[in-house]
């Protein structure tokens, strides 16, 4: 039998998504719960796995398509009939079977291929899905039009929502001209490189701008001793190793000490809707995690809720999924403040985007041995800059500065003796 491959459910907020990558080709033979494709949404990448052993019998959607969740992309040929229940079935890759009785132009009928000759003849190498290649046929778009259409896919491939675009420009000749195919800039071709963005870079540029747009960014630094910090590391990290797997680190320290500082500070665990202020009771603390391609921020929820080696087994957790594409897209949505660990790369200082809607977030640097004045006397000490970059709109720079002193104070108060 046919079993149809859905676009799964990404979230309670997430519609549709892109089709990244399909790590398998047609005729492929794949294992029940198999990595199948690569898929990406407005808020994360995940590899999605197939929910029936079989063959991977057609492809339904290409790379760079969007897709509505509930849409099907793919259709798996397996044996005998499929009994398992929907709370077997893998939460991000949900498929809905096909009727026994489905048969092949069935299939056709959802995703019919469209011949080239009814919109003139593809002239370069760029792919067009049947469903651009429908629309265009259906509208009188001509091949040389859907050259000119800028494409927001997978590699620059135009979209259906690229064509929809293009269409609702041409009512206007002022928006049309701008689908016109650039002029020519005289320079030698081999002396720049041209990288399309990926889905995410472009995620990630749409959100910093529309944070800067949104909020009014002030920020703020102190430095902290972390003297008292670094010596509990020492003194536990050959057995904390040993008995955790991964290395303790100054990370959990800083988000315990910015949990209790909130705690003080409710107006910085906020948000702002419209004139209303929303002070959240609850603390999930995202953390900026570095990818190979860009960034993503998942959270660490109810953070007050655990104690240090709960915080630094959730930050290894997380960092670790989010590199291998195992997060889920609630994981990185509802965060109530933000921490970027800028330091882990070296850098001294930096001055954070605040991740809306939210209304600050602290930027931890590196820990570098500095000469400081303690008592009178010159000493050398592990010296950490934090910045806090806060939204003006809520928070003034008075209780920015006494809510940053506070995180620096609790860092500095740690037991030396401290066993983790």
């Amino acid at each position: 039998m046919k079993v149809e491959m859905i676009m799964p459910q990404m979230g309670e907020s997430i519609t549709e998504g892109t089709i990244l990558k399909w790590l398998k080709k047609e005729g492929d033979v794949v294992e029940k719960d198999e990595l199948i494709l690569e898929i990406s949404t407005d808020k994360v990448d995940s590899e999605i796995p197939t929910p029936v052993p079989g063959k991977l019998f057609k492809i339904l959607a290409q790379e760079g398509d969007v897709v509505e969740v509930g849409k099907p992309i793919a259709i798996i040929e397996t044996e005998g009939q499929v009994k398992e229940s929907a709370s077997e079935r893998p939460k991000m890759a949900e498929a809905a079977s096909a009727s026994e009785t489905e048969t092949t132009e069935q299939v056709k009928a959802d995703a019919p291929e469209v011949p080239a000759t009814k919109i003139g003849k593809r002239k370069g190498k760029r792919f067009y899905s049947p469903v651009v290649m429908n629309i265009a046929r259906e509208n009188n778009i001509s091949m040389d039009e859907l050259e000119r259409i800028e494409g927001s896919g997978l590699d620059g491939r135009v979209t259906k929502k690229d064509v929809l675009k293009y269409m609702e420009a041409k009512k206007s000749p002022e928006s049309a001209a701008a689908y016109q195919a650039p002029s020519k800039v005289a320079f030698d071709k081999n002396a720049v490189e041209i990288i399309p963005m990926d889905n995410m870079r472009k995620r990630i540029a749409e959100h910093m701008v529309h944070s800067k747009h949104t909020s009014a960014h002030v920020s703020l630094y102190t430095e902290a001793d972390m003297q008292n910090v670094a010596n509990i590391i020492e003194r536990n990290k050959t057995a904390f190793k040993k008995r955790e797997g991964f290395s303790l680190t100054y990370t959990p320290f800083i988000v315990e000490a910015t949990v209790k500082a909130l705690k003080e500070f409710p107006l910085l665990n906020a948000s702002i809707d419209g004139d209303n202020i929303v002070v959240k009771k609850f603390y999930n603390i995202g953390i900026a995690v570095a990818l190979e391609n860009g960034l993503i921020v998942p959270n660490i929820f109810e953070a007050d809720t655990k104690n240090l080696i709960g915080l630094a087994r959730s930050l290894h957790d997380i960092a670790w999924r989010a590199r291998s594409k195992k997060l889920l897209p609630d994981e990185i949505q509802n965060g109530t403040f933000s921490i970027s660990n800028f330091g882990v790369f070296g850098t001294v200082i930096g001055y954070p985007i605040i991740n809306q809607p939210q209304v600050a977030i602290l930027g931890v640097g590196a820990v570098k041995k500095r000469p400081v004045v303690i008592n009178d006397a010159i000493a050398i000490r592990p010296i950490m800059y934090l910045s806090l970059t806060i939204d003006h709109r809520l928070i003034d720079g008075a209780m920015g500065s006494q809510f940053l002193e506070r995180v620096r104070e609790y860092l500095e108060s740690y037991d030396p003796n401290m066993v983790v």
